[in-house]
């Protein structure tokens, strides 16, 4: 008996859909979360899909987010735009904050987008691929409940802050697609793990002794190994300076967790920049990215961040995705 079952991507985001609608989410603000899921899934990336779905939908209910939340837009300076998400979830945040956006940087070569009081924003990538898909330079940061220690340390200071930057290609795909954590692999995988009894490589987490450990329980509750040593708790501060200091969110070490119940909303934030190419690089952008794409393109066996996410897209537009039969009865139950 096959334990997935295959979906198209406007079955995906029905089901997501109709699932944060019934679990007290307004329309508004369950679309676009709807539609990254289905993106997300499109993109291979499961550990941050459908299987999201019951932690948001159990979030709506115990009110660690607002499923009705109105979020506020604001444009202090010129160039600049901030949304006070007010709790609520940030996909309709980071949309309502792109409106303004998008045509702020075509217009000025530049602008930037705070966001506070917000939540997951899932993955990362799929909001800088927007702006690349707009023929801008697109680039990212969220900030994460703390679970990185600082080096030398072994209590978790800063999250796993991903950062991200999509280029501008043809077709409106990007050129070149950045997106990665500041730990050696997402924390939603661990958590993952952890839902399947599995254990983790070693080299994923460490326990509250800062050692290596195989069990996702046990890493859950110690820290994240950060990617690179020290170079990545250095990038997951980078991150946390510009998506909670810039943007007046809370700082990981004080945001409630991503997971579970407890805590209240954890209100971390998001930063954007988007830079039109066009304004900056006079007239040689497109000839540079063209040139350093083609050079690694020539190494046999080489490839691009964003290839494989590209070719999992390609794929599921045409045979749709292949989603666990656990995680539609999770879905089902929420």
């Amino acid at each position: 008996m096959s334990q997935t079952k295959t979906l198209t991507l406007a079955e995906i985001e029905d089901l997501a859909f109709r699932a944060l609608v019934s679990a007290g989410t307004s329309e508004a603000n369950a679309r676009p979360l709807a539609v990254a899921t289905a993106a997300t899934e499109a993109e291979g990336i499961a550990s941050h899909g459908l299987a999201y779905i019951p932690i948001y939908c159990e979030h709506v209910r115990c009110g660690k987010v607002d499923g009705q939340a109105v979020p506020i837009l604001e444009t202090p300076r010129p160039g600049v735009v901030t949304v006070d998400a007010r709790s609520g979830f940030a996909h309709p945040a980071i949309n309502l904050g792109f409106e303004t956006l998008i045509p702020t940087a075509r217009a000025q070569g530049v602008a930037a987008l705070a966001i506070r009081n917000s939540y997951n924003c899932g993955v990362l990538g799929y909001h800088t691929y927007r702006l690349a898909q707009a023929g801008l330079v697109g680039i990212g940061f969220t900030n994460a409940p703390a679970s990185i220690a600082p080096s030398g340390g072994s209590k978790p200071v800063v999250g796993t802050n991903p950062f991200s930057i999509a280029v501008p290609g043809p077709n409106e795909e990007p050129a070149i697609l950045i997106d990665q954590s500041a730990s050696t692999i997402a924390k939603s995988e661990v958590m993952k793990h952890a839902r399947e009894g599995r254990p983790i490589p070693v080299g994923w987490a460490l326990d509250s002794e800062g050692n290596p450990t195989t069990d996702p329980e046990v890493g859950l509750k110690g820290s994240m190994a950060p990617s690179g040593g020290y170079k990545g708790v250095g990038l997951a501060i980078f991150t946390e300076i510009m998506a909670a200091a810039l943007t007046g969110a809370t700082l990981g070490v004080h945001a409630s967790p991503f997971s579970g119940t407890a805590g209240g909303p954890p209100r971390t934030g998001q930063f954007f920049l988007a830079i039109d190419p066009a304004a900056t690089s006079a007239g040689g952008f497109d000839r540079n990215i063209n040139g350093l794409v083609e050079a690694i393109r020539l190494q046999t066996g080489a490839h691009l961040p964003g290839d494989g996410r590209r070719a999992h897209r390609s794929q599921a537009l045409e045979k749709g995705v292949a989603v666990s039969l656990a995680t539609l009865d999770k879905i089902h139950a929420s």
